[in-house]
């Protein structure tokens, strides 16, 4: 769609009939998109990631880092909320570009996507300290222990 709009504006600008406010909604759907594909990959644990050191420890050690940073990140996004509600409030009254609507559409993307986000992150932790007799999916990583990397090597073949 964010594609779509952008390719009607050019065309319709070198017609010398302009869409101006599609190039604002392209913005807007395209901020809004970030939000909600980063709390799709989020829950379904695709994130890019480095866990070079991490891979090293056994399974119980990482699910304690994992967690631990989960909770970091879920602060964050928490303070960002709170900040970007403000400036939602902020900016309620200003018209975002020619398209008429209030700049506030475009920024509650922040305090939303950021609470989806500590959703998703909150739901994955749950997920991985529910009792069980196997390994489950830690926070940010979809394999547990030690079948990681045989898990991995699944997926590649997949």
């Amino acid at each position: 769609m964010v594609t779509f709009l952008v390719f009607i504006a050019a065309v319709m600008r070198f017609f010398g009939h302009p869409l101006i406010w599609s190039v604002d909604l392209a913005q807007m759907l395209f901020i809004w998109l970030c939000f909600l594909g980063a709390t799709r990959a989020m829950r379904e644990r695709v994130h890019l990631g480095v866990d070079f050191l991490v891979r090293l420890f056994p399974y119980a050690a990482r699910r304690l880092i994992e967690s631990a940073m989960a909770l970091i990140f879920i602060a964050f996004l928490l303070v960002l909320a709170y900040e970007g509600y403000k400036l939602t409030m902020l900016n309620w009254q200003r018209v975002y570009g020619d398209s008429g609507l209030s700049y506030a559409w475009v920024t509650i993307s922040v305090p939303i996507g950021s609470i989806l986000l500590s959703i998703s992150i909150l739901s994955n932790m749950i997920f991985s300290w529910r009792p069980a007799g196997e390994e489950k999916p830690l926070v940010f990583t979809r394999q547990g222990g030690a079948g990681a990397d045989a898990g991995q090597q699944q997926d590649a073949e997949a």
